[in-house]
């Protein structure tokens, strides 16, 4: 692919499948880019491009987010991973390996065990779903989705991205390393989220309801776990405890948080591109 036709996160064109809105860029091997909970698409969009040069990536956003329609009922992860998984077999994309952020990640770990054949491969990229488990975890979900100030601050996301004060504010401690250098228009592209979302609270109970570590052993895919050496939200010692139950590499990004989609971008798309291409046949 020439510079001069290399894909950004406009050149992805929008589609729907069974009430989940999803976006495609790229051709050749198709990759799935799962975002977190209170996340959307766009998340992806210094990542989905430069992988897209490569291969055709496909962004669901999860039910209930974005432009995703609500799920009438969920009471574990199951029915978020059986909605990207219908978006998947929509775009005729199984088998093909999945990158999952946050509670993205744990999504895709339900996805490999319910359908090993079509994950080839998973990067738990600060996937969430250990610490969440905890008591401490449920009270903190349970308590943002009830407050819900993404909302707020959502509503006023182009000035709050552009001031170095709002991003400290908006992302300090719990989301990126360095807000104050963290690029305005990646944090903008994080707190437009919440605003457009219908229904993240069920997903918040789903998560802290979803204990990954029970069924662990059953996935057979190769994995990569990578983590922001600072993620306050998701802390290194459940990468570790992944790692370790996986049998899978661990890979720390340094001065980052847990928002490494956004923050560590490039370092993201070597780690990722790396790994998939470990699964490739010969």
């Amino acid at each position: 692919m020439t510079t001069e036709s290399k894909p950004d996160w406009n050149s992805f064109e929008e589609r729907r499948a069974g009430g989940v809105r999803y976006f495609v860029g790229g051709s050749g091997p198709p990759i799935v880019l799962v975002h977190g909970l209170g996340g959307m698409a766009s998340n992806w969009r210094l990542v989905a491009p430069a992988l897209a040069e490569e291969r055709r990536v496909i962004v669901p956003e999860l039910p209930g987010h974005g432009g995703s329609e609500a799920l009438a009922e969920a009471e574990s992860v199951d029915p978020f991973a059986d909605a990207v998984l219908a978006v998947v077999e929509a775009e005729a994309a199984v088998p093909a390996p999945w990158v999952g952020h946050s509670l993205g990640g744990l999504v895709g770990l339900r996805a490999a065990v319910r359908r090993p054949e079509a994950v080839t491969g998973l990067v738990l990229a600060a996937g969430a779903g250990i610490s969440s488990a905890t008591r401490v975890g449920e009270a903190t979900v349970t308590l943002l989705g009830v407050v819900q100030p993404g909302r707020v601050i959502g509503r006023r996301a182009r000035r709050v991205s552009r001031s170095r004060l709002g991003r400290t504010i908006a992302f300090g401690w719990w989301g990126v390393a360095d807000p104050a250098g963290f690029d305005p228009e990646m944090a903008e592209a994080f707190l437009l989220g919440p605003p457009q979302h219908t229904d993240t609270v069920s997903a918040g109970r789903a998560l802290v309801a979803s204990d990954p570590r029970f069924d662990l052993d059953r996935v057979r895919c190769p994995c990569l776990c990578l983590w922001g050496a600072r993620d306050n939200w998701v802390p290194l010692k459940d990468g570790m405890e992944y790692a370790r139950r996986l049998h899978a590499p661990l890979r720390t990004i340094a001065d980052c948080g847990h928002l490494l989609i956004g923050e560590r971008p490039i370092a993201v798309v070597h780690a990722v591109r790396e790994f998939v291409a470990g699964l490739d046949p010969g």
